[in-house]
């Protein structure tokens, strides 16, 4: 018998809700298939008509605690395989790929982190544009406690969030932060109580499905581009993204409805 679907999928108006749903194993990601799961419900939901954001979180007391160590050890799961070559080909096939498929989503993502993020699950939640945590959450990038080192590219990842020195910090220690700790670091925005967390996501993911749906897509691939090109390239892609913007209809509305003094009533077009 297979194992039931790693990411459970579902709507709230514009906002797809992805859940990681193995709470027995705090949504340790374990096999090749739990990658490919997260990687569908990613696509589903910028292909699905009428989403406009992605809001990521875990089901039980663990938003994603990374790798599953018991597969790890037995050699079998998204890490060590049976040759160096193998354990290189499974890490880009199956965790890169993962990683790569939320850099390149193009909707606005909200993580509502229930609990631990760790290792991969830590790089999972920076990959999100918004950050809010549970003040119970608890954040490590703790591959060097286990002899090994950020193989999911949390070294490219956690700098951007946190700057050189603090993710060189929590890299090579592998230290815990509480959720104090990850807010004044920048890893959260916002911290809250454990049952305000998903109203408070869903409500700052409506803040951001209640703007044009393409606008949202340029705005985000500007800020994903931002973070790697110099300032002329965003300047150049900028201009082209902005001429593109001013044809859409949800523009020409925006300005019809602040002119008449009125709420706008957005398309999508």
């Amino acid at each position: 018998m297979s194992s039931p679907c790693f990411v459970h999928y579902q709507r709230h108006g514009a906002i797809a809700q992805l859940t990681l749903d193995r709470p027995d194993t705090h949504n340790a990601i374990a096999t090749r298939q739990d990658c490919a799961d997260l990687i569908a419900a990613v696509q589903r939901a910028q292909d699905e008509p009428g989403v406009s954001c992605l809001l990521l979180t875990g089901r039980g007391r663990s938003f994603c605690a990374g790798g599953n160590l018991k597969a790890m050890k037995d050699r079998n799961g998204i890490g060590p395989l049976d040759s160096v070559a193998a354990t290189r080909r499974n890490y880009k096939d199956g965790v890169q790929a993962v990683i790569r498929a939320l850099w390149d989503c193009e909707l606005p993502m909200v993580a509502a982190i229930n609990g631990h993020a760790i290792g991969l699950g830590l790089d999972l939640a920076c990959l999100c544009d918004i950050r809010v945590a549970a003040d119970t959450a608890t954040f490590a990038s703790s591959f060097i406690k286990l002899g090994i080192i950020p193989g999911d590219g949390g070294a490219w990842i956690l700098p951007r969030i946190v700057g050189l020195s603090k993710a060189s910090e929590m890299i090579l220690t592998g230290q815990t932060l509480d959720a104090t700790e990850a807010l004044a670091c920048g890893i959260v925005s916002r911290v809250v109580a454990p049952d305000a967390l998903l109203p408070t996501a869903i409500a700052l993911a409506e803040a951001v499905t209640a703007n044009p749906a393409k606008a949202l897509r340029l705005a985000k691939r500007l800020l994903r581009e931002g973070q790697q090109q110099g300032l002329r390239e965003v300047l150049e892609l900028s201009a082209a993204f902005q001429a593109l913007a001013h044809e859409s209809a949800d523009h020409a509305e925006a300005v019809d409805a602040f002119l008449q003094k009125r709420p706008p009533r957005f398309t999508g077009d």
